[in-house]
């Protein structure tokens, strides 16, 4: 095999193996698949990490036969490089596709001094133990928390609602330094991303402190890649709370992932109360210099982020 950067003729033959590598995974496991909707549905990773990142995903080809076997998608940000979705063809299990790619992107992380993070299913022991052998190690736990928002919406306290609205651009420069305190990472650009949704798939939202001063920050995305809640941050679990209600509904009647750190107990309970449940573990890994959030950390798979 050979490793070459993702091309936009390469996107349809990307998704389908987003779509098939992923799915495959879960029912193999005994579980439900990811992807509902058809191949075309993975589209999303294609278009989000090159709208975000042009030319940071990297391909695994057969030689002999021009077939994409691998993909993995990174993020490069201020403070660190996110590992993306990685797949590789079920035929080629066995056969060093994900270790190549994974070896691809340390480097390049290595070459530009920052640490490398992902969010990875506490399931598949397969990649868990690909990103140790890596020198990744686990940091902070999610539990994975789904919910079929009703119609009517859920419900949300007058008091909290006067303390949200819609985020604007004129927020960045506040949410940069709020997650710098918070979650000690910066990620300029993906909030300018959310909050310009030139897509129509994003809704963002802030929690404004007493001051009028942004206290929290959390995303949504509805697309037929990716029903998710994420990513957010909040000083409390109760800012942290609010804001997921408020995203809630403003997805109702839809069915919708999060991830909450398991913690948190009082944030957990507070997604039960709602009638959340849970359907999976993730792991927040990270190959160098890593510190724990001083506040609640919301991560998501679309972009990647932890």
């Amino acid at each position: 095999m050979k490793l070459r950067t993702m091309q936009r003729a390469d996107w349809s033959a990307v998704a389908a193996l987003i779509h098939l590598s992923t799915n495959y995974w879960y029912e193999t496991h005994g579980r439900s698949k990811i992807f509902t909707a058809g191949p075309d549905s993975a589209l999303l990773f294609c278009r989000v990490y090159e709208e975000l990142d042009p030319g940071c995903c990297v391909l695994a080809e057969a030689e002999a036969s021009g077939q994409i076997i691998g993909s993995c998608f990174f993020h490069p940000r201020e403070t660190h490089i996110s590992l993306g979705i990685m797949n590789a063809h079920p035929s080629w299990a066995g056969r060093g596709v994900a270790a190549q790619l994974l070896r691809h992107i340390i480097n390049e992380a290595e070459h530009r001094h920052l640490p490398l993070r992902l969010v990875s299913s506490a399931l598949n022991l397969d990649s868990f133990s690909l990103y140790s052998r890596n020198g990744f190690v686990p940091r902070a736990t999610y539990q994975d928390m789904i919910l079929s928002v009703p119609e009517e919406g859920v419900p949300l306290p007058v008091a909290d609602a006067t303390r949200m609205r819609d985020a604007q651009p004129a927020d960045v420069p506040a949410l940069c330094a709020l997650e710098l305190e918070i979650n000690h990472i910066s990620r300029e650009k993906d909030y300018r991303y959310f909050i310009e949704n030139r897509a129509g798939i994003w809704h963002s939202s802030v929690f404004l402190g007493a001051d009028g001063k942004v206290e929290g920050f959390l995303a949504s995305v509805s697309d037929p890649g990716s029903m998710m809640i994420g990513p957010g941050f909040a000083r409390t679990d109760a800012q942290a709370s609010a804001l997921l209600r408020r995203e809630l509904n403003a997805r109702r009647g839809q069915t919708l992932v999060w991830l909450v750190p398991v913690d948190r107990p009082a944030l957990v309970h507070a997604c039960y109360e709602l009638g959340a449940r849970n359907c999976e573990l993730h792991l927040a890994q990270a190959r160098g210099a890593w510190q724990s959030p001083d506040g609640v950390n919301l991560p998501t798979f679309m972009p990647e982020t932890c």
